[in-house]
């Protein structure tokens, strides 16, 4: 018997505009669908677009490209069965527990009585029964999203979104809040068809969803559909959790065959935000361990979260000192080389890797290096990357090759000025 499909994304394309009238994707050739009685997580790095994503399937952003359909009706505007919750807890200070929760019903037909009649019985749901008259100041946090949830759930929704609900939660409180919301579900007691939770915490998915959907990122495109098909309560130790936790790591970070460093001119390389400090911590820590490290076990032992982790695995592998290789980071000669190099060498090691790997440091060198002056604003390239990036990652992607170049001493950076130049100018073979 065929599944019931709750919702479908049709190719969908999100541009936003950036400098000169240039549009930069964000999200390309989307297509998904979300059946009945699946719960659906999606992940992906920093700007891949999974918030946007979830907005555009909840009707609050339209797409650039592309349609979605609801139940296969298009989705032009937001619906009632659709219900969205959100990072941050959007409560009225000034209103109760039971009138935040109301207000989910404001546009519904039904009478003050049945609304709050439903208002008690989501409250109850949720477990804030007792709160009804409370204020959100005097809420936990826990407590303030369980709110959130509770005004989501009060007008019955079909399909149920979450965009990172848990990410402003202590890990206890987080962890408490997942687990009420799996035995509810799993329980049927849940109004709703289907979830879909956006994350960026790869242990929360695989505790409650069964599917994963992975993007790629800069722009945002479908990676990877992984099922999650293990029995509820999950255990997080067990062969088998462990086993689908690699799996999605492995999907989530790009293989080197996939990390060209050298893009057609439409697609200009994107480098993730690291800090060479930070970089230089994660290869001595993984050459300590014999140059070969599980990367979910690595994220718990650090106590990173995978945006955190990843930038700097994937600079590793941008730089050739190490590579991915079934969910494990594993050195490579050039990267046990720097790991063991003292400081001037390590210097030597990266300033070579650069040059080679990342086309951003060459084209400032090849531009310092051939005015007469050596000296360039960082306007200069800010306008370059202006063309590919929007105007904050601009920027974000400049102060990351400063920081590289500033440490292999490729050129000096004038903070005052807003200048980067050759202190000593020389011949770069490039």
């Amino acid at each position: 018997m065929d599944r019931e499909i709750i919702l479908e994304t049709r190719n969908i394309k999100k541009t936003f505009l950036i400098a000169k009238g240039k549009e930069i994707p964000v999200l390309e050739d989307i297509n998904l669908k979300i059946y009945s009685n699946e719960f659906v997580s999606i992940l992906g790095q920093s700007g891949a677009g999974k918030s946007t994503l979830l907005r555009i399937i909840a009707g609050l952003i339209e797409p650039s490209e592309g349609e979605v359909l609801y139940k296969g009706i298009p989705l032009k505007k937001t619906n009632a069965k659709i219900a969205v919750v959100f990072q941050s807890f959007a409560l009225f200070p000034w209103f109760t527990v039971f009138e935040n929760v109301k207000i989910g019903l404001s546009q519904s037909e039904l009478s003050e009585e049945e609304k709050d009649e439903k208002v008690l019985k989501v409250i109850d749901l949720v477990g804030l029964d007792g709160f009804e008259d409370a204020y959100p100041r005097e809420l936990s946090g826990g407590m303030r999203q369980r709110v959130g949830i509770a005004r989501a759930l009060a007008v019955e929704p079909e399909l149920l979104l979450m965009d990172e609900p848990f990410s402003a939660l202590d890990v206890l409180t987080a962890d408490n809040l997942r687990g009420d919301i799996i035995d509810l579900w799993k329980a049927g007691k849940l109004p709703v068809k289907a979830i879909v939770l956006v994350t960026h915490n790869i242990e929360e998915a695989v505790s409650m969803s069964s599917r994963a959907i992975i993007l790629s990122h800069n722009p945002g495109r479908l990676k990877a559909e992984i099922p999650l098909e293990l029995p509820y309560p999950r255990d997080k130790n067990s062969r088998d959790f462990k086993f689908l936790l690699d799996k999605i790591y492995t999907a989530l970070i790009k293989s080197p065959e996939e990390l060209p460093f050298l893009l057609a001119a439409e697609r200009y390389q994107f480098l993730p935000h690291a800090k060479v400090g930070a970089i230089a911590g994660l290869i001595e820590l993984v050459h300590d361990r014999g140059g070969r490290i599980d990367i979910y076990a690595l994220s718990s032992e650090l106590s990173m979260e995978v945006d955190d982790i990843f930038p700097l695995i994937e600079a590793a592998v941008i730089l050739g000192f190490g590579e991915i290789k079934e969910g494990d980071f594993i050195l490579t000669d050039k990267g046990k080389m720097w790991a063991e190099a003292d400081t001037l060498k390590k210097k030597e090691i990266f300033k070579e890797a650069a040059l080679r790997n990342v086309q951003l440091i060459r084209q400032i060198m090849q531009v310092i290096s051939n005015i007469s002056k050596h000296r360039v604003s960082e306007e200069f390239f800010i306008d370059i990357l202006k063309n590919h990036f929007t105007h904050e990652e601009a920027w974000n992607q400049l102060e990351t090759a400063i920081d590289w170049g500033r440490y292999s001493e490729l050129f000096v950076y004038d903070y005052d000025a807003g200048e980067l130049y050759l202190e000593e100018p020389e011949t770069i073979d490039m």
